[in-house]
């Protein structure tokens, strides 16, 4: 297998878990109570709160971190969850 499409098959495999990634974070914030139609605001929502959750911290992300993102978005907007 030449470079360029080792290159373009990982990229490709970048984009598959990206999106399953996104998929996940959906139904992850599904089952903390953020009603359907409000899915897609909620990711959006998410990931902003990355950056005022965790302003100057670089750490690993694990399922804590995650949950204390949830948390706060409960307070900060808390109309995604009605």
């Amino acid at each position: 297998m030449s470079n360029s499409s080792l290159v373009v098959e990982l990229k490709e495999e970048v984009e598959d878990l990206t999106i399953h990634l996104a998929d996940m974070l959906e139904a992850t914030l599904h089952f903390a109570g953020v009603k359907e139609e409000n899915l897609e605001l909620g990711v959006k929502s998410y990931i902003e709160a990355l950056d005022e959750v965790f302003e100057d911290d670089n750490g690993e992300m694990g399922y804590k971190e995650i949950v204390r993102v949830i948390e706060y978005l409960e307070k900060k907007k808390p109309l995604l969850f009605v």
